[in-house]
């Protein structure tokens, strides 16, 4: 009796791992949501109470549900804990629906809740499934709700618009 050991055929399971490989990766990049306006400002060396950054981008498809998330940069140089942000929605048709969000940047102990090193992302829900009211171009003005004419450290305001599931 001999005790030989069978060999997997190495390229068959070469190309097995290969195709499973990319069907995951098919998978998990089908999971990701529809982008459909990604923009960053920067708000300079400090942000003035009185600069609106505005985002302005098309709607083709009135009847699908959007999410709209507010981006925010900050640095350690930032004071506060939170940011509060006047918004305001500009229609095709003239009309603004104006709205004011609470950004908690940092938690009760100052830990910055964002990601990142030195620079801090956070991203703050403006709308969830929201529906436009028709197509056409729209604008969101962003401008500083704080109580300081000049506001340092934060470097960046964006906003990203994703179709909904």
């Amino acid at each position: 009796m001999t005790n030989r050991q069978a060999k997997p055929n190495s390229k068959k399971t070469e190309a097995a791992l290969v195709a499973i490989c990319a069907a995951a990766l098919l998978i998990a990049s089908s999971c990701g949501k529809e982008l459909v306006y990604n923009q960053y400002h920067r708000t300079g060396h400090a942000w003035e109470k009185d600069a609106a950054h505005a985002f302005a981008f098309t709607i083709d498809d009135e009847t699908a549900a959007y999410d709209l998330i507010l981006e925010v940069r900050n640095n350690g140089l930032y004071p506060y804990s939170n940011l509060w942000l006047f918004c305001d929605e500009a229609s095709p048709d003239g009309r603004i629906l104006s709205d004011t969000i609470d950004c908690e940047l940092a938690d009760n102990f100052g830990k910055w809740n964002g990601k990142g090193v030195s620079i801090y992302h956070s991203s703050f829900p403006l709308r969830t499934g929201y529906k436009f009211p028709r197509k056409g171009e729209y604008t969101i003005s962003v401008r500083q709700g704080m109580r300081r004419d000049t506001l340092k450290g934060i470097t960046e305001i964006g906003l990203r618009i994703e179709k909904a599931r």
